[in-house]
């Protein structure tokens, strides 16, 4: 059952979320095939963040990054089958994956890397000096307005 609702109480007082309404779509789109493969996302301090995606049966090569228009997505090609080998039980999957990962405004990739099994990508968030909060003075020192 699908439930539709209404953003605009939202947008009301604020100006300039308009992502948000694509952000929470997607999170109530239900995507089936989205949990392999298995992962966490941590939370390391205010600023920090990682991705660890169980990626047993994985090389370096058959794993990519990507960011664009900040989504983060990891994919994973299947790997080629050693032919000399029959197996009699395979519980280890090694099936192609996607999983995308929207990142917050002034997310930033640190470092990726692989290791026992697990792909780790360590995430921070850098706000620039311009975006900080800073104290707006009333009735204080401006600049002339322009002339027109």
């Amino acid at each position: 059952m699908s439930t539709a609702f209404s953003m605009a109480p939202l947008f009301r007082s604020s100006v300039g979320f308009d992502r948000f309404n694509d952000l929470f779509e997607t999170a109530l789109r239900n995507e089936p095939g989205s949990t392999y493969p298995p992962y966490n996302v941590e939370k390391h301090g205010d600023d920090q963040y990682r991705i660890v995606v169980a990626a047993a049966g994985f090389q370096e090569e058959d794993l990519e990054l990507q960011v664009e228009k900040g989504v983060l997505t990891i994919s994973g090609g299947k790997r080629d089958a050693n032919e000399d080998v029959t197996y009699l039980y395979q519980g280890i999957a090694q099936r192609a994956f996607k999983l995308s990962f929207r990142l917050a405004d002034h997310i930033e990739i640190k470092a990726a890397g692989l290791s026992n099994g697990l792909l780790s990508i360590d995430l921070l968030r850098v706000i620039p000096e311009e975006a900080k909060a800073k104290r707006i003075p009333i009735n204080g020192e401006q600049k002339p307005a322009l002339q027109h």
